[in-house]
């Protein structure tokens, strides 16, 4: 225990983060970690050569006035990222912590992020889905073109009108979706089941792409409700049917934006302003705040309240025939 030093537990914090967080989630761990042995040094404490039993709670108070000139969020992420490095210290059981020490020294000191608005161009998601509505007509120069057209309509049109999340959009097989109730039940966010209620014109696009890929589908030798609902059309995959990933959601997203709004308009649309897009829209049409936030699948409705002040409508009237 005493030849552990600072550097060489850091180090094995971060391979632990690499293998049960996301890749983005790791890289902002390691700017963090790599902030925190420049802060220590700056005390004098070299995180190479200082045996790990050296490193206090009270470094984590040195860690927090070092991020005052970052962004609240960012200060908040890497100070998360200090307490999990105490949390695996205490864990694994390397040298004694007070990790209730260490959580009130941040929260005495940390800033509270601002809360940020959700902001999208609701009209020019609008023109996007109309144009992904009408891919279905497009015309194509080959069969292979046509399956993309109608798997991009569709994948479109059921991140607006489910509210679905990218990678549970990716992830959706065949078998979760119940056609004749328009319903699917998903392993979402948290690792919680919910249930997503698809429109009549999503379920329409799903299986305009889904019949027309249908001698793919059963020539794979696997049972049909096990196949995934988006499938890649590129020369890698060749015929077998596999899921999209992530990226290549983003991917479609890009493109079909370029297409709709032209190529200074991609990077404005993510798949996630059709989540937000989804929100709005059921809070404009039914002023529910509980309904958005069931139908959002938002566990806390804080959350979903970030989206009311774009509902009000009545407020903006107000305000033009007061101020013109």
């Amino acid at each position: 225990m005493s030849s552990l030093t600072i550097e060489s537990t850091i180090d094995a914090y971060i391979k632990a983060v690499n293998l049960s967080r996301s890749a983005n989630t790791a890289r902002t761990y390691r700017n963090a970690m790599a902030t925190l042995k420049d802060v220590l040094t700056s005390q004098g404490l070299e995180p190479a050569s200082a045996a790990l039993d050296q490193l206090k709670e009270d470094a984590v108070v040195w860690m927090a006035t070092a991020l005052k000139d970052l962004s609240p969020a960012t200060e908040q992420c890497y100070l998360t990222a200090t307490v999990g490095l105490y949390e695996y210290i205490a864990g694994e059981n390397l040298a004694p912590v007070n990790l209730p020490r260490v959580r009130l020294l941040i929260k005495q000191r940390a800033r509270r992020p601002g809360i940020r608005l959700p902001q999208f161009p609701k009209q020019s998601i609008e023109t996007v889905l109309e144009y992904a509505e009408a891919l279905n007509i497009k015309p194509y120069e080959s069969e292979l073109e046509r399956l993309i057209n109608l798997r991009d309509r569709a994948f479109l049109l059921c991140l607006a009108d489910t509210g679905m999340r990218v990678h549970e959009a990716c992830k959706l097989r065949r078998g979760d979706i119940d056609w004749n109730e328009g319903r699917a039940i998903i392993t979402g966010k948290g690792n919680k089941q919910a249930v997503l209620r698809f429109s009549k014109r999503s379920i329409k696009a799903l299986k305009d792409y889904l019949g027309t890929r249908a001698g793919m589908d059963g020539g794979g030798g696997k049972a049909l409700g096990s196949l995934p609902v988006f499938s890649r059309h590129d020369k890698a995959a060749g015929k077998k049917v596999l899921h999209i990933s992530t990226t290549t959601g983003r991917e479609i997203v890009n493109q079909r934006v370029k297409e709709a709004l032209g190529p200074e308009a991609v990077g404005t649309i993510t798949p996630h302003s059709f989540r937000h897009y989804f929100v709005t829209t059921i809070l404009l049409t039914s002023g529910n705040l509980k309904l958005a936030q069931e139908l959002a699948r938002h566990t806390n409705i804080a959350v979903t309240q970030r989206y009311s002040h774009l509902s009000d409508a009545e407020l903006d009237q107000k305000y033009l025939e007061i101020f013109g």
